[in-house]
């Protein structure tokens, strides 16, 4: 296993969700949106969302992404995304369930860079809408709320 391999790490996820592309597409957001900062990406189920939600939030209920900014430098966090809400979501807005991952996980590093959709005055959705175009996904986190 490389390095790069330790960007994303999957624990009760399907067999049939393609590891490959997801990990390409987290050096992707490490080398542009991050710029070069490293993260770490773990791709997991409802459960264990729920549970990361009602420890670092109070919240008793799954989400689909989690990010837990870092204070070192070494890294600019971790995120948690649910595997089981990014298919329902994939179904949901008629996409496949690798791009939703894809969205999850650039919401997720945009709030591990310290932006903040709920307080920005749209400065967070500007820049989801800004980084969806350039690497071709579909309508964002923020868009779909909206």
């Amino acid at each position: 296993m490389s390095p790069d391999d330790d960007l994303v790490l999957f624990r009760r996820v399907r067999a049939s969700l393609r590891r490959r592309p997801v990990r390409d597409f987290a050096r992707t957001l490490r080398d542009t949106v991050a710029a070069e900062r490293e993260f770490v990406c773990l791709i997991t189920d409802d459960r264990e969302l729920r549970r990361l939600n009602r420890q670092f939030r109070g919240a008793d209920h799954a989400t689909d992404v989690l990010s837990f900014p870092s204070t070192d430098r070494e890294s600019i966090g971790e995120i948690a995304i649910s595997a089981d809400r990014a298919t329902v979501q994939a179904r949901m807005f008629g996409h496949s369930v690798a791009d939703e991952i894809r969205i999850l996980m650039l919401h997720g590093v945009l709030h591990l860079l310290g932006m903040n959709h709920e307080t920005d005055q749209g400065r967070m959705a500007r820049a989801e809408a800004r980084w969806r175009r350039k690497l071709q996904l579909p309508a964002s986190l923020i868009a779909r709320a909206s």
